[in-house]
């Protein structure tokens, strides 16, 4: 179950025989550039090599009309003359004596993959192809488009698979309204594209790019078009996008896809003529490392556009290395969403609220009896209020520490409490058998009665061991279990240890009956370590009551018994009841926390009678990869289900989070907790923001 690259030299045949400014930079090195990177960085010979087929013109017929298919096929006999004439009736096309050739190969490369990844002869991979397809109708080449790669292929998967539910996922920075025509009547089929609209102003010119244009007849919502109207948008845009509008209507049990495509185009990333966008190449491996937690990882990409040759191979690199399971590198800078960008999420969640229940509820906001936002438990303090200014300030400096080291060598370690639970690990994984030296885990234990038994003196050992590998960049992710009398002794510890050992931003999700640490200045704690650090006690600010290791980490309770927000970096909610009431909270509330936090490392505990059954904390876990560019430390209680350590490390190793299961909307109580707490937040922490 690897990740396949499909790909074949003849797509580098067709080229512009004339001059045109417009076409010529769709060009055979699109492709051997984008090839060359990943043989640089040894990510080709990690795939399972697929040479591409040519489609048949009987595939070629489940999207297009036979006239067409029979025009492009006597452009291999036409000289150069007739293929300008006949290139020019059509929108920013060439044609080449090879095109039908080419063009065919780019069919095929997709629907092999399809193949591949339905008969499960791999978990994932790319199609590397040109001319790329998304702009193509059913009797007309279109925008460099010839044939449709990614509409056939999901008619492929319809017909010869028995697919009843599809996703295209269409980030190329041009609408793809060749894909859009073909789906819009088509339930089975969710069509989500962004792109570059500028109210109408950019190539296409099309009306019906727009967020109104939603599909028709029993095909109504089953159009998602995202329009940017302004140029420029980044990471903090496009992660915005998949967290409060594609996710959210993805995940919902009206849809729930059995596959996901991707047109990828990455002339959407920065350095592009065309799209003239900012977001870097490390946003691609967080966009598809999101994808694939739908379909049970069944994720099949597609290249389509992209134009400047080194952003556009630094992005497939990226793409693939997130397809083979690496952990997504933190994305750099600021996570604040443009304002023109939250203007279009909006009016996304507007046209498209009539037909997903999950967008109108978070669309709601909490309204008191009058009418008036209601407030949070402790949130209307005047010492959070005088706080804000310097909370934000001083997240700002802490965006510009250093970050920790790239790239660990072991992707994921396990400390696991029963030796033959590692039989059902990846054969990659270790299991960790070191523990830290005694007499330092004695000094973090010293304040805590409750690591004074042995056995979880010994657990402590091997969660400082799997701290210390994780922040010296030895390991990406671990897994540790540790016994419930001393689970909250063991976070508090891990905490500490973290922020004085070199994270500079640490994400704690504690989920269960786990009460946040005391300040970590309060008792001096940090003087009875011998030889450990201070510097998890140095204060930011004048702030009396936040003291800088709590700005330093950002504490989210699930499973506090009321909604707060007792600071900034202070945040409980409820465990909601139902699936889409968890799913709303991963995707509403901590994953734009952690984006907009963007720490080093994230600590997820689940402490005793924590509540998650283990695919929910298998889906948490998999999400939370991203932020911290994969550094996530699992601690778990010794009671959970014997299986749960090893699903979490599996999902920390790149495999696909297992189902959900049944489907059930949030209740009201929890829509109206979240809303509540979201709008306190959102003012602080931007990436929340959705108007």
């Amino acid at each position: 179950m690897g990740t396949a690259l499909v790909y074949h030299e003849d797509m580098t045949a067709a080229r512009l025989l004339w001059d045109d400014p417009e076409c010529e930079i769709e060009c055979p090195e699109r492709l051997t550039t984008a090839l060359e990177r990943l043989q640089q960085r040894g990510l080709e010979q990690r795939c399972l090599q697929l040479a591409a087929r040519e489609a048949s013109e009987a595939e070629l017929g489940l999207v297009h009309s036979p006239e067409y298919v029979a025009l492009v096929r006597e452009t291999q006999a036409l000289g150069t003359g007739e293929l300008q004439t006949l290139s020019g009736q059509y929108d920013a096309v060439y044609f080449h004596p090879s095109t039908f050739h080419c063009a065919r190969l780019a069919v095929g490369a997709a629907l092999q993959l399809v193949d591949a990844v339905l008969a499960g002869a791999v978990r994932n991979g790319l199609a590397l192809v040109r001319p790329p397809g998304h702009h193509s109708q059913r009797a007309a080449a279109n925008g460099f488009c010839v044939f449709n790669n990614v509409a056939i292929a999901a008619k492929h998967a319809q017909r010869q698979h028995g697919l009843h539910r599809i996703l295209i996922v269409d980030w190329d920075v041009h609408h793809g309204q060749g894909i859009q025509y073909i789906f819009e009547d088509d339930p089975s089929v969710l069509y989500f594209s962004w792109h570059r609209y500028e109210h109408g102003r950019f190539w296409p010119y099309l009306r019906e790019s727009d967020a109104d244009a939603v599909g028709q007849g029993p095909g109504l919502g089953f159009t998602v078009n995202l329009p940017w109207n302004q140029v420029g948008m980044g990471n903090a845009d496009y992660v915005a996008a998949f967290l409060h509008v594609l996710l959210p209507v993805a995940f919902e049990v009206t849809f729930n896809p059995e596959l996901v495509l991707v047109s990828a185009g990455f002339d959407s990333a920065i350095g592009d003529p065309e799209g003239q966008m900012q977001a870097t190449p490390e946003c691609f491996a967080h966009l598809t490392q999101l994808l694939q937690v739908l379909a049970g990882g069944r994720v099949c990409a597609v290249l389509e556009g992209g134009y400047h040759l080194e952003s556009l191979s630094q992005s497939v690199c990226m793409m693939v290395q997130a397809l083979l399971g690496d952990p997504a590198p933190p994305l750099l800078g600021p996570m604040v969403p443009h304002g023109s960008a939250l203007e279009s999420i909006q009016s996304v969640r507007v046209a498209q609220g009539p037909h997903w229940m999950s967008l109108q509820q978070q669309g709601q906001r909490g309204l008191g009896r009058q009418g008036r936002p209601s407030s949070l438990l402790l949130t209307g303090r005047p010492e959070f209020k005088a706080a804000a200014t310097q909370d934000v300030a001083a997240l700002s400096s802490l965006l510009d520490q250093p970050r920790l080291n790239p790239t660990p060598p072991v992707r994921t370690a396990v400390a696991l409490a029963a030796p033959d639970a590692a039989l059902a690990l990846p054969s990659d994984v270790l299991c960790e058998e070191g523990s830290a030296p005694q007499e330092e885990t004695q000094a973090w234990a010293r304040p805590h009665e409750a690591l004074a038994q042995d056995r979880a003196l010994t657990a402590l050992g091997k969660v400082l061991y799997l701290l210390d590998r994780i922040l010296d960049g030895q390991v990406s992710s671990g897994i540790a279990v540790t016994p419930a009398c001393a689970a909250a002794a063991t976070l508090d510890v891990a905490i500490r240890c973290g922020l004085s050992h070199g994270a500079q931003r640490l994400l704690c999700l504690a989920v269960g009956q786990l009460d946040r640490p005391p300040d970590l200045t309060d008792d001096g704690y940090d003087s009875q370590v011998t030889g450990m650090s201070s510097s998890a006690s140095m204060w930011v600010g004048t702030s009396p009551w936040i003291p800088r290791g709590d700005r330093r980490n950002l504490w989210l309770n699930i499973g506090g018994k009321e909604a707060a927000a007792l600071s900034m970096f202070h945040v409980s909610v409820p465990l909601p009841g139902t699936t889409g009431g968890f799913l709303s909270c991963v995707l509403a509330l901590v994953l734009p926390l952690a984006y907009s936090f963007q720490p080093d490392l994230v600590l997820v505990a689940l402490g005793p009678a924590h509540g998650l059954r283990d695919p929910q904390a298998a889906l948490l876990a998999a999400l939370l990869r991203g932020p911290a560019g994969g550094r996530v430390l699992a601690l778990v209680d010794e009671e959970s289900t014997p299986q749960l350590a090893v699903v979490l490390a599996r999902v920390l190793h790149g495999e696909a989070a297992p189902s959900l299961g049944p489907f059930s909307m949030a209740s009201p109580e929890d829509v109206q907790a979240l809303m509540q707490l979201r709008g306190q937040l959102e003012p602080r922490w931007k990436m929340l923001q959705v108007a």
